[in-house]
């Protein structure tokens, strides 16, 4: 890792899970080392910045690449163009008024990838510009706990869920979106026939830290499996609904420069659109897979999903 002027050094927020880090330049050479260190800062906080970055997409790329394989989502509209596993997130339009990325990702509560048979690991996004009114950052990505989340469950629906599998929709969410007037094109058959449902067990065992976490996200949690449906859709609201308390919730105020990394198998996130068309927003956001061996689950039915 590349060191800056000052050294390196970890701000904590007062919260469980968010922290920051001073120091480094991820747009040098990475050494295991240093890659294991980002790491383990990630997965026992959950969420953490990278203070004071430069990075276009070649430079995301080649950085989050070494966190593990890059994801490649199943629409294209708004990947870069010579590297299309890094996806431009943006309100900017081009003169003609098309957009220049992805206008809306992201504002409802959901977990990356959790659509993929091996649930995606990590999510980095770096912020190149940041809306701004009157001096103060606009558009915070909030994320909710999900150790917290399943430790504060009541006794009775912890043990409801230990064993329960429920099934997961890349077309949930982006249906929904378009719904609601997203500018995003319908998918294709193909495209749909690529995102299967997937089914993964409502609590995972952080193969790292040992805690366990809850795994239902309002994006695309669909349904449990071998459950009335009746009783399947109350069960899962209550879930969505308990999961986003205002105790469980660290929200991250942008700076320019931010390489955000968090890890979606222990939280989940939503981005705020509370800036105007003319305040500017433009991220590149790059998805780390998960590895076969690596699954975070202990379960034959995630089993049989990773190895289809």
């Amino acid at each position: 890792m590349t060191r800056t002027q000052s050294s390196p050094s970890v701000e904590k927020y007062g919260s469980p899970i968010g922290a920051r880090l001073k120091g480094v330049d991820v747009s040098g050479e990475l050494c295991g080392a240093d890659v294991c260190l980002i790491e383990q800062l990630l997965y026992h906080n959950s969420v953490l910045a990278i203070d004071g970055q430069h990075l276009d997409a070649a430079g995301m790329r080649r950085f989050c690449m070494r966190l593990g394989p890059l994801h490649r989502n199943v629409t294209t509209r708004a990947a870069d163009r010579e590297f299309p596993e890094i996806i431009v997130l943006t309100n900017r339009r081009a003169a003609d008024g098309t957009p220049l990325g992805n206008v809306d990702a992201g504002q409802d509560w959901h977990t990356d990838m959790s659509y993929n048979a091996i649930p995606g690991k990590f999510t980095a996004l770096h912020a190149v510009e940041v809306p701004m009114r009157d001096g103060v950052a606009r558009g915070a990505t909030r994320f909710a706990d999900m150790y917290a989340a399943f430790e504060a469950l009541p006794d009775d629906i912890q043990a409801r869920i230990e064993h329960a599998v429920a099934l997961h929709d890349f077309h949930k969410y982006y249906d929904e979106a378009r719904r609601r007037g997203s500018n995003r094109p319908e998918l294709t058959a193909e495209q749909r026939a690529k995102r299967p449902r997937v089914p993964h067990p409502l609590v995972g065992r952080h193969p790292v830290t040992g805690r366990r976490f809850l795994y239902a996200d309002p994006g695309y949690t669909v349904e449990i499996v071998d459950m009335d449906p009746e009783e399947s859709r109350r069960l899962l609201e209550f879930l969505f609904a308990f999961q986003i308390q205002a105790r469980f919730v660290y929200e991250h105020q942008w700076r320019v420069g931010d390489v955000l990394l968090w890890d979606n198998w222990s939280t989940i996130h939503r981005a705020t659109a509370d800036y105007g068309p003319q305040e500017y927003r433009y991220m590149l956001r790059a998805q780390i897979n998960g590895w076969p061996g690596q699954e975070m689950f202990d379960h034959p039915m995630a089993a049989t999903a990773a190895a289809a």
